[in-house]
């Protein structure tokens, strides 16, 4: 953990289902750790996104793994598991609620991308979100993301990061993968090492 001296401590938090956790993410946490000059970047693999309900994901255990195995390299990535440990459906207000009362005196920064600001106002409490930490919304190409009117005409503290563009999602993982595709380039060597060694989205059984 770094410490910082004469300033308050700058968190960031970035949570998701990380089922897998891919190339596109690492990248958007280092943009994170340098725009935002932040001391620690947590990850939070969620046990049961809400937005994601109904949907079969690897195993807690497996994606928790996964994530270790991806940010294993950079000191100030740390992984937080509460989420996983946390029974019903997973809202980021009740993380971090539990972060703020844990370090009050730090400066908190959520970070999301660009289509999650444009549905800000769906979710949990979000006007409590907004009084509680700074967005930091992925901007893709120099575009500048939008929030919804709700969000818009609410005070809020945003930073835009600026992230080139990577066309990675989850979801296109799985599929290759289960097709017996190449994914070391979307998700690295040590997650795709897991990936295969636990038998991950074959759709076969786990030894």
């Amino acid at each position: 953990m770094t410490l910082s001296t004469g300033r308050r401590r700058r968190i960031g938090v970035l949570g998701g289902s990380f089922d897998p956790p891919h190339l596109a993410h690492l990248a958007l946490a280092h943009v994170a750790l340098d725009t935002l000059q932040l001391d620690e970047l947590r990850w939070l693999p969620a046990r049961a996104p809400w937005q994601k309900a109904g949907r079969d994901m690897a195993q807690a255990n497996d994606r928790e793994a996964m994530v270790a195995a991806m940010i294993a390299d950079e000191p100030r990535f740390v992984l937080d598991p509460r989420e996983l440990h946390r029974d019903g459906p997973t809202y980021t207000i009740d993380t971090v609620r539990e972060l703020c009362a844990d370090e009050p005196d730090a400066d908190w920064f959520l970070v999301i991308g660009q289509d999650q600001y444009g549905r800000f106002d769906t979710w949990r409490d979000w006007r409590e979100l907004l009084s509680r930490l700074t967005l930091a919304v992925a901007a893709r190409e120099g575009q500048r993301p939008q929030a919804p009117p709700a969000v818009a005409s609410m005070p809020h503290r945003v930073v835009m990061l600026e992230l080139p563009r990577i066309d990675i999602a989850a979801s296109d993982i799985r599929v290759r993968r289960a097709a017996g595709g190449e994914i070391v380039s979307l998700v690295g060597e040590p997650v795709a090492r897991y990936i295969d060694s636990h038998a991950l989205y074959t759709g076969q059984p786990r030894s």
